[in-house]
């Protein structure tokens, strides 16, 4: 009788165990299968994230400052350096006079590496009383740089000017104004 017992009890630890195997050992192999998604892809869907109302603040070179904020951003990585995809943006220059340069634009691409800045798509540039409008301006902190093109048209106190290229050196102040073609003349109206 004891020894019925005993393999009445080790068939049902047997039986135990298969069930207990089947039940969570095999689910888990179900649910890996459910899951595989490709690896580009998972990449893709981890590394780009939708900010709204994100601001930078850099202080740079000779106690100046860089502001730049959009209504709505996306964190994209390429080759490990942060870019960001803005809309509806403002930036701002503020120098150690606290002179202030202000750029509104509909797109612009920040990288956040080296603050490089590519405003793109109704840009509009504010020094005093000074407007410039443009489709495109690079901000470029290496060479300490401002490029305005496409479209440039400059309005101040005495008048409108017309160009293809307008150059701002952040540090000297210079303003270089061209033509892509040299053989074409800035376009000047005085009021």
């Amino acid at each position: 009788m004891k020894k019925i017992i005993q393999l009445a009890l080790l068939c049902i630890v047997i039986i135990s165990i298969f069930i207990f195997s089947k039940m969570y050992f095999s689910k888990n192999k179900k649910n890996i299968v459910d899951l595989d998604v490709p690896s580009d892809q998972l990449d893709q869907q981890t590394e780009n994230n939708i900010i709204k109302n994100l601001k930078y603040e850099v202080k740079l070179e000779q106690d100046n400052l860089y502001i730049i904020t959009s209504g709505l951003s996306e964190l994209t990585y390429i080759d490990n350096v942060e870019l960001v995809e803005m809309q509806d943006v403002v930036a701002k220059f503020i120098d150690k006079n606290n002179f202030t340069l202000i750029i509104y634009s509909d797109e612009a691409i920040y990288n956040n590496l080296n603050y490089n800045t590519k405003f793109r798509k109704n840009v509009q540039i504010e020094y005093m009383n000074n407007k410039i409008f443009s489709d495109s301006v690079d901000i470029n902190f290496q060479d300490n740089t401002i490029k305005i093109f496409k479209n440039v048209k400059y309005v101040g106190i005495d008048g409108t000017m017309n160009s293809d290229n307008i150059l701002i050196n952040l540090i000297t102040k210079k303003v270089d104004i061209y033509m892509n073609n040299k053989n074409d003349n800035v376009e000047l109206t005085k009021k």
